[in-house]
């Protein structure tokens, strides 16, 4: 879904936790109602983001399908996702109703024509093992060769429902019209990922990671081994999940702007220069090319990683994985 017009949401801007204060007698505009709306909204958003994290809570596989002829017609060629319901950066829910897809032969022409195809040859890999999961890198067959792209799924907030309303601002017109409902929507986007290398896969972090001041590289593996490792000793493995509650606070723009009512989201190391950072990362796409410039595609399978994502398990699949 291309969201061709959209309403700017306040939690973008992250606004301070300020709660509207009432008396009677006080003259009250639409203004006050909005802010009361976002108060409410932002604080469920924080409490969802800091229980939750950002990633996907359930569906949206990403997968290709190949085009297909039907009498006459032939069904291009598309990058699918299935229903789903994810959360952004911001504490957001982005649910995805019903299948979505993203037509491949239109985004390589799109690709192609924006400068001649140069950036899908910055794009392009060998060794392709580096830059997607170990889960994924054994169970496919890998080319020697591919355009590396990844598909986020972003939330927008789509306006509905014109009723009639004062014009604003210098108007006297009697037949104005305002937006009465906003639908949480949502964006489909895949991005090429010119620029990775041996140390830089451009790969989500895994959910819940956090940094503890003081912490060396080889401090933070064992932690993350201990957190992630079901036979550890309790021991190590109470203290790695204390430590990580301790410093595992998330402020308000996750290490970005949080001037008040200005903040603004720095980039996670999956986003691509000129992505929403509030985005969420959803799989990455293999697309095999043979060598040259521009690129071409060959008759290989495009392939689909689903694996590098963040998961949020729900309690109860937590709680049936654990035999309850």
């Amino acid at each position: 879904m291309s969201a061709s017009v959209t309403v700017a949401d306040p939690l973008d801007s992250q606004p301070p936790p300020d709660r509207p204060a009432y008396a009677t007698g006080m003259l009250l505009d639409a203004r006050d109602f909005l802010d009361e709306q976002t108060y409410h909204r932002e604080r469920l958003a924080r409490a969802l983001m800091q229980v939750a994290g950002s990633g996907t809570l359930a569906g949206l596989r990403v997968w290709h399908q190949t085009a297909i002829a039907s009498g006459e017609a032939t069904r291009p060629e598309e990058i699918r996702v299935d229903p789903g319901l994810a959360v952004d950066r911001l504490g957001r829910l982005i649910e995805l109703p019903r299948p979505a897809c993203l037509g491949l032969p239109r985004w390589w022409e799109a690709e192609m024509a924006r400068d001649g195809g140069d950036s899908l040859r910055q794009a392009a890999y060998g060794n392709l093992a580096r830059f997607i999961s170990a889960r994924a890198a054994s169970g496919l067959n890998l080319p020697e060769r591919a355009v590396v792209a990844d598909v986020f799924i972003g939330f927008y907030a789509c306006p509905r429902g014109l009723t009639p309303a004062f014009a604003q601002g210098p108007f006297d017109a009697l037949n104005a019209v305002s937006t009465s409902r906003v639908r949480d929507a949502y964006e489909l986007r895949m991005y090429l990922r010119p620029g990775l290398d041996d140390g830089f896969s451009g790969l989500p972090l895994p959910a819940g990671s956090v940094a503890i001041p003081g912490e060396t590289a080889a401090e933070a593996a064992a932690r993350e081994a201990a957190m992630g490792d079901p036979g550890a000793d309790p021991a190590a493995h109470r203290a790695a999940l204390q430590d990580s509650v301790l410093y595992g606070y998330t402020p308000r723009g996750e290490g970005g702007s949080i001037d008040e009512g200005a903040g603004a989201l720095a980039p996670s190391a999956e986003h691509p220069l000129g992505a929403d950072t509030s985005s969420i990362f959803l799989a990455r796409v293999l697309i095999p090319v043979e060598s040259g410039n521009p690129p071409i595609r060959n008759a290989q399978a495009v392939l689909i990683d689903n694996y590098s994502r963040r998961f949020l398990p729900g309690v109860a699949m937590l709680a049936r994985w654990n035999g309850y």
